[in-house]
Parts: structure tokens; sequence; C-alpha cells
């Protein structure tokens, strides 16, 4: 699930699932909603959000619903700065009446209703849900609706009808490679439930780390976390805190492969003998699980229903990728077992093992969930396929009657910006022309957080804000795809998830200062801002030493964001002068006041650069961010004056922006660069303002 192509789907967004009237692109400027609703209607007027609003439940209660309205309230007072001390009142006086007609699941599930309708009128506002999980979202919208105005805090009037497109919208945070504190957890699950996503999968093991307290295998956590584990405590607390914010928590423990931690407490369960060290190095590694031997199972029996019973949710994900199959191959009993077997290719002993697994996993109450792998002849239909490879896996599992997922598209550890993922939908591609009975079977999809250079300090800015974009995808209505109501929209999530103590903006100055040993940043945020992480898996491609479990990630290629947003603000400015035939005075204004900016960057932060070790690797990237602007700056100046460049000229600008482009061991991109070469094309003729 790790080393795949990445290639977007050319089909996106041809079918809709959500019921109802839609909003079209053009009304989505009037809200600042993430996710889109699926039926939205403006009404007139505000409802005034001050000290004498209020909050009632009516009809069904309980402590989680309670407990909702005074997260509500106390972000609410975080907002606007009032303190709302009536969050509980009469129905018949309160401003926002929370009218739930039953009771959730006592464990949540993929069948549950989760829709609501929010009615906000200038008098009052009524959220209706039949159920809790409905009346949790609706309380978000409602969040997300409070703005400022002139006479103070105010919610639009709007009549919402919303469901959900796809019932399971989840994110992967792996915890194995590098083990993330139950605070990150927790914060990252308000951010989600602030989007309505609803499943948090917790990849819990891997080659790298084991981190989860058995009581009946202890060796696995005591050997094989580095002391970096959750308790079955904490777990259980965890659990809670999601089931209050309407979210199920899947684990995964990946078998047979991705499983050395296991065997270093335990090697009796690995294919060749031990002694087993955790790894430190990342990659698809040779250590996998026999699986001829029936102590193997025994003990993954055992395992699994101690699992089964601290983790309530209905499904259990076993992993299953990336079995390189060297150490069966160096087995000579294992080689024996498959031919007295008949079985031919490691792919069918790894069905065999896929097969007893299974068994196990619904012995003790749970539905199997596996990445694509699992999917063999003669698997129960019943099981999960979780499609790391694409859309076409997923759309073959659906014809074949199994239920999918998809994260092909969603790996957010691959640093594409927000509108790569906002392209990828479940049901494009092949997926676009199943029946409806098969598309029934494709569940929604996960975001991925794989965890080879995050850490409890940057994971959030990993995460967000381009999670939300994911989440709309699989919330809203599938014509909701204009990409720069997207952005607008995501702009205003971003700041309103910082409130929730997600720290994705509030640890870049931080960081950027203990990376340059000094308060003073501003020189080097010039540069960061305008910089990206490699893309892919290509930041091991550009690695001075292979990297491993035990690096600080404390370097500028940690610190700077997946996706620039000073970046991408330039290139639609570049974009709108250009495509205006160079006639709009207010982008150029901005464009050359950003080049004037970054080239005179350079003479202030080299000083820095070239006394701190941790950043000599970026002190050629500062010098092309001056070259650089230094190129767009005589575009702009030809444009302006309406000359025709020398002929060698553009050849030899190009030739500049080509090595600006090119990755260097910092594992840094300058995203200006693309945009400056736009402008450039156009000063030498290549563009609809060039000179005759």
């Amino acid at each position: 699930m790790r080393n795949f192509a990445f290639i977007l789907p050319m089909c996106l967004l041809l079918t809709s699932f959500a019921r109802g009237q839609k909003p079209s692109d053009s009304s989505l400027t009037s809200v600042n909603l993430m996710p889109m609703p699926a039926h939205i209607e403006r009404g007139s007027g505000t409802l005034a959000v001050d000290g004498s609003f209020s909050v009632a439940l009516n009809g069904y209660s309980e402590d989680r619903l309670r407990r909702a309205v005074q997260r509500f309230g106390a972000d609410l007072s975080k907002r606007t700065g009032v303190t709302f001390l009536n969050l509980n009142s009469d129905p018949s006086k309160a401003k926002l009446i929370v009218q739930t007609a039953a009771a959730s699941k006592e464990v949540q599930d993929v069948t549950e209703d989760e829709s609501y309708t929010l009615e906000i009128t200038t008098s009052g506002a009524k959220l209706s849900a039949p159920n809790s999980l409905g009346s949790l979202h609706g309380l978000e919208t409602f969040l997300q609706l409070v703005e400022n105005s002139s006479s103070g805090f105010v919610v639009p009037a709007v009549t919402i009808h919303d469901s959900p497109r796809f019932v399971w919208r989840g994110l992967l945070i792996d915890v194995g490679r590098h083990f993330m504190p139950i605070p990150v957890l927790q914060r990252n699950l308000d951010g989600m439930a602030a989007v309505k996503m609803n499943v948090l999968h917790l990849h819990l093991s891997d080659y790298q780390g084991f981190r989860i307290e058995s009581k009946k295998f202890p060796k696995l956590h005591e050997l094989g976390s580095d002391g970096m584990y959750y308790t079955q405590a904490e777990i259980k607390d965890l659990l809670a805190y999601a089931r209050d914010r309407g979210i199920r928590i899947v684990p995964e423990f990946d078998m047979p492969g991705h499983s050395t931690s296991w065997f270093v407490g335990y090697p009796d369960l690995a294919s060749s003998p031990g002694p087993y060290s955790i790894e430190r190095k990342f990659g698809v590694l040779d250590p996998a699980m026999d699986p001829t031997r029936d102590s193997v199972y025994e003990f993954l029996d055992t395992f699994i229903g101690e699992m089964a019973k601290l983790f309530t949710d209905a499904y259990f994900h076993i992993g299953g990728d990336e079995v390189n199959g060297k150490q069966w191959d160096a087995n000579p009993k294992i080689q024996e077992f498959k031919r007295t077997h008949n079985i031919n290719s490691n792919q069918e002993l790894q069905a065999f093992f896929t097969a007893r697994v299974q068994k196990i996993v619904a012995k003790h109450g749970k539905i199997m969930v596996g990445w694509d792998e699992i999917l063999t002849p003669g698997i129960p239909q019943n099981i999960v396929i979780h499609s790391w490879r694409g859309p076409e896996s997923l759309a073959a599992a659906a014809k074949q009657g199994y239920k999918g997922l998809l994260s092909n598209g969603y790996y957010i550890d691959l640093m594409f910006p927000a509108s790569n993922h906002y392209a990828v939908d479940p049901m494009s591609g092949p997926a676009a022309n199943l029946t409806p009975e098969e598309k029934q079977r494709i569940l929604g999809g996960e975001a991925a957080m794989w965890s080879e250079y995050a850490s409890p300090e940057n994971i959030d800015s990993r995460i967000w804000p381009r999670t939300a974009a994911i989440a709309e995808r699989l919330w809203s209505p599938q014509e909701i795809r204009d990409v720069n109501s997207m952005y607008a929209r995501l702009s205003q999530i971003s700041w309103r998830l910082d409130t929730l103590g997600l720290t994705h903006n509030s640890s870049y100055i931080p960081m950027l200062q203990r990376i340059a040993n000094t308060q003073d940043v501003s020189a080097l945020r010039v540069l960061a801002d305008v910089l990206e992480p490699t893309k892919e898996y290509s930041r091991e491609e550009f690695a001075k030493v292979p990297p491993t479990t035990l690096d600080p990630l404390n370097r500028l290629v940690d610190a700077v964001r997946p996706e620039s947003e000073v970046a991408r603000r330039f290139a639609t400015q570049v974009d709108a002068f250009t495509s205006s035939q160079c006639k709009d005075d207010a982008a150029k204004n901005q464009i050359r006041s950003s080049l004037v900016h970054w080239q005179a960057n350079d003479a202030r932060l080299q000083p820095l650069l070239s006394s701190n070790q941790l950043l000599q690797e970026a002190s050629s990237l500062s010098q092309s961010l001056a070259t650089v602007s230094a190129t767009g700056l005589q575009a702009l100046d030809l444009i302006e004056k309406n000359q025709k460049p020398a002929s060698d000229w553009k050849a030899q600008q190009i030739g500049v922006l080509d090595q600006a482009k090119k990755p260097t061991s910092a594992q840094l991109l300058l995203m200006i660069v693309g945009p400056v070469q736009k402008l450039t094309e156009t000063a030498a003729g290549g563009g609809a303002c060039a000179a005759p």
C-alpha cells in the first residue's frame, strides 16, 4: 500500500447519490461551509448570536448530546467572546432547539442515518435529526455558519437538508512507524468531527513498532514498541472520546507482512529464525509470518480475540499488503508445505493465510478489512477491500460482490495539493459504470497519513487543512467540484480548526525558530512560504543517507507546508494577469511586489543560512528564489514596455528556470517557478500579451 504509481483518475465526478436539490457551484461563495450540504437555501436576514442565545434539547436526549452541547457552547464562546449560560434551557424559550428523534446504536455502524435538517430564521433555529449522529453533524454546521457583522456575531438565515454521500469517511493515521501520543489523536478527532468524518483508522503495527498493550502477549508491546504504546485503558478512553464525536475507531494489525515488531518478542511467529529487532529503515522488507504453522494461527486467535473485545467497532483491519515472499522462498519447510498442499505461488500461500485469518476474525464477531491483496478466490463476500491500487481494483471488487473503500488518491503523506485529492472520486473511472447495486458496495474512502516523515509536532500540518477537501468529496454531492470555491472555503475551515487545538498553523513559526535558533525568522519564512516538500516517494531519492525512524525530523523540509498557499496565490495572480491580456493592473502590481520582495530576501537570509548547520542546505534555494524573481521582473518589464526580448533571452531564462525546478538534497521544491515561466513565455511572444 506504500509503493504505488500515483495516478489520478481522469474520469471524474460523473454521478450523484445525494438526495434533493444540490447547491450549485455559483452558490458556494455565499456560505463558508465545508463540507457543503446536500441541499441549502438562503433565507433573508440573520439570527443574532449574543448573550441571549440559548440551546435546548428536545425529544430524545442522552449524555453524549448534552456533552456535545457543552462543547458547542465552549466553541461558540471562544469564537464570540460571549459566555453562554443557557445551553440546556426551556425549549419554549431557546434560540436553538435540537430535536433528536431517537438514540443511535450503542456501537456505531455504517448502516446508521447521519442526516439532519437545520432551519435558521431571524427569530430562532431548529436542528432536527433522526438520531444523535445527525444532531452532532448539525451542531458542527451551525458553528461553521457563525460570522462577524457590523451588529455582532450572527448566523445567516438558511434551510439545510443534509446527509452524507458515503457512509465511510475516514482518516488513517499510521502510529506504527512514528508513535503519536493520545493528545495528538484527540485533537485530530476534533478536527475530523468538524468536517463530518466518521472513521479513525489506526495503523497500530508495522516493521517499526507495535503500539498497543497486549495482556495476553505482553512482549508485543514491551519489546516491540521502544516503550511507546497505548495502554488498553487509554484506548478505552479514546474510544469514548471518539464516540462522543460520532466517530468509529477501526484498528489495523498488519499481517503477514509489515510484521517485524511482532517478532521481536515472539520470533516463532516468523518465517525465518530470529533474533529480530525493531526496524529503523523504511520500505518493503523481508520479514513475514509463517503461514504454514498451526501455532501462528493459535497465537492470532488469542490476540485477535483480545483486541476484538477492546475495540468495539464491527470492522477489524488485517493489512495483508506487500509481502515480498523472500522469507517464504528461503524456508524449506514452507516450500514443502506448498508442494504438499498444491500451492503453486506465494500469492496462493497468502490466500491460504488470509482465509484462515478471516475465519478467526469472524469467530470473534468482526468483519475483516484488508488491502487489495486479500481479494482472492473463495474469500467470503462479507469482507471489505481497502484499495490502495486505485479505482480499477475498487470497481473489480464491487463487481465480484465485495464492499470496498478507496485510499488511492487520498495519500496525504505524498504532499500533493488539496486540488489533486479533491479531484479523486470513489465513483470515478470504472466505478462510474457499475450497476446501482454494485455502487452500493463502495462504502467510501479514507485519507491516509503514513508517518515516515511525521512527528507529533508536524503531523497536523500534513493532515490539515487538505483533508477537509477529502472530507467534502466523501460527504457532499458529486457535482460540488469548483476548485476556487473549495480553496476559498478551505482557508476558512483552516483557521477554525486552529481554534480546536490543531497545530497545522500554530506549529509553523516555532519550528522555524527552533531550526534557525533565533526568534527573528522573518527572512526564513519568506523562503519557507514558497517551498514545498518533494512529492510522492522522491524524498528518499534525494536523501543524502537513507532515512530512518531515528531521524529527528527537524529540518526545513519537515517544517514547510505540503502546499504553499503563497505560491498558489501568486500563480492565481499570474493567471489573472495573462488571461486579461496583461491589462489587469491590480494583478500586475501584486506580482511585481512579490517578485521584488523575493529577489531582495536572499541578501537578508544568507547570513543566517551560512551560519546554521541545519539551514545550509537551503542556501541554493534562497539564491534560486532571487534568481527566479529577477527573471520574473525582467519578463514583467518587457510586457509593460511592450518590448520584444533578444532572440536568445527566452532560452537563457528557461534554462535558469529548469535548473530552479530541480529538487536538491534539501528535498524541497521552489513553487513559484511555474508561474514565472508563464510570465517568461508570455514576454517572449508565447502568450496573448506578446508584442506583435
